[in-house]
């Protein structure tokens, strides 16, 4: 008689159960690189003295400068999700920023805020209206936002501020909370200079000490954008507009409804990300002060593979290099040397999986990086500003090969034709 077989431990596991295995295992992986990149940072600290590195001044400016960023790159998640590539992205933080220029001055700084909300989800209405209901050309109908976004706060600007048309009086300070006794405790240890102790209370002092309540419903809107179109029958229905929208219609989607709903969100976001910069960063809306960050925002969404978290990583990643670049130009010359020793470990995880082209590519950088820290003792002057657009195209250069884009971004849907 033969015995029956007895199921493999992994195969009594329910798939919920497998998830939540996966999800740990994912999240103490993430745990693991933070604490390796911030050990590496702290060895690279001791060794040269660009103290700056990981300073809470630092990360405090690159917490600040990323948020404007992730806002406008989760407008851009949001549109594509559903189908609609957007590239006005910063077209609307611009109307973004000259809404909460004027009402922040006439009204206060909430009710800027919101204005500038508003203003961008109106640029998104009608990037919605021309792809959605006309099926305009996506790249076209976003160019164009860019232009008029531009050229209605010229306008704007010179009705509403007479004598200034290219900035508004000062904004009113937002509100901010300090951890009693915690971010000063914090701020003893990081001027110690300890190896990695000092380095991890730089971040966490960052995040203590005169915080804006802006920022922390900034940073909440990711897990809240996560939970919403991943964990949500409402998001199940908007993933599908990208991905298979006729199929989502013969399943009785409205897939039109959720196009709009979609991009006026994604404008409302970018226009967030675009008061956040006025009202926050500045406390004053000048004429360009987005200065392409709309466009950082949309590489960091394509870096982060079209999700929350990766899109918050890309973010963090862009925010820190234009800190540095404000901050010293030794830190930004001591972050060659980090950048080229990532870029060799990368290179061996790429060779690990067979990825020759990518692991070449990443150690011929990675080398020249290096060269370049060890010839030279001060960068030109043009070098820190150019930072961040460099870390940019380099990270996208170096992502492109995982990537999968939602499979109907892009293309134009017209109710009841089906394919």
């Amino acid at each position: 008689m033969t015995l029956p077989t007895l199921p493999t431990p992994g195969a009594l596991l329910s798939p919920l159960a497998l998830q939540q295995r996966k999800n740990a295992f994912t999240g103490w992986r993430l745990v693991a690189l933070l604490v390796g990149v911030l050990g590496l940072i702290s060895i690279i600290r001791m060794a040269t003295g660009a103290t700056d590195l990981d300073s809470s001044g630092t990360m405090s400016a690159a917490i600040g400068l990323a948020i404007p960023i992730g806002l406008a790159g989760l407008g851009g998640l949001w549109s594509e999700r559903s189908g609609v590539v957007n590239i006005g992205l910063e077209g609307m933080m611009i109307l973004g920023t000259w809404g909460a220029g004027w009402g922040g001055t006439v009204y206060g700084p909430w009710q800027g805020l919101l204005i500038g909300i508003v203003l961008g989800g109106l640029g998104g209405l009608v990037h919605a209206i021309a792809t959605v209901t006309f099926a305009v050309d996506q790249i076209v109908s976003g160019v164009a936002l860019n232009l008029l976004g531009l050229g209605a706060t010229q306008y704007l600007s010179a009705v509403a501020f007479k004598g200034q048309t290219t900035q508004s009086p000062q904004i009113p300070a937002l509100p901010t909370f300090t951890v009693p006794g915690l971010s000063s405790w914090l701020g003893t240890i990081e001027h110690h200079h300890w190896f990695f102790i000092s380095d991890l209370a730089g971040p966490i002092r960052a995040i203590t000490y005169q915080v804006p309540y802006v920022s922390v419903l900034a940073v909440l809107l990711l897990p809240i954008t996560w939970f919403v179109l991943w964990r949500t029958a409402f998001g199940l229905r908007l993933r599908s507009c990208g991905e298979a929208p006729y199929a989502a219609e013969s399943l009785g989607v409205n897939v039109r409804r959720y196009k709009y709903v979609a991009v006026v969100i994604s404008g409302a976001l970018a226009g967030f990300g675009g008061a956040f910069l006025a009202t926050v960063e500045a406390g004053i809306y000048r004429e360009g002060q987005t200065a392409g960050q709309g466009f950082i925002g949309l590489a960091a969404m394509i870096f982060g593979n079209w999700r929350p978290m990766g899109l918050a990583a890309g973010a963090t990643l862009f925010g820190y290099t234009n800190a540095m670049q404000l901050r010293s130009s030794e830190a930004v010359h001591a972050l060659l040397i980090v950048l080229a020793l990532l870029l060799v470990v990368f290179a061996v995880r790429s060779f690990i999986r067979k990825q020759r082209g990518q692991g070449i590519a990443s150690l011929v950088i990675g080398i020249a990086l290096g060269v370049w820290f060890f010839t030279t003792k001060d960068l030109p002057s043009q070098v820190p500003y150019m930072t961040p657009y460099l870390a940019t195209l380099l990270v996208l250069s170096l992502a492109s090969q995982r990537l999968r884009m939602p499979a109907a971004d892009g293309l134009p849907y017209r109710k009841g034709q089906g394919k």
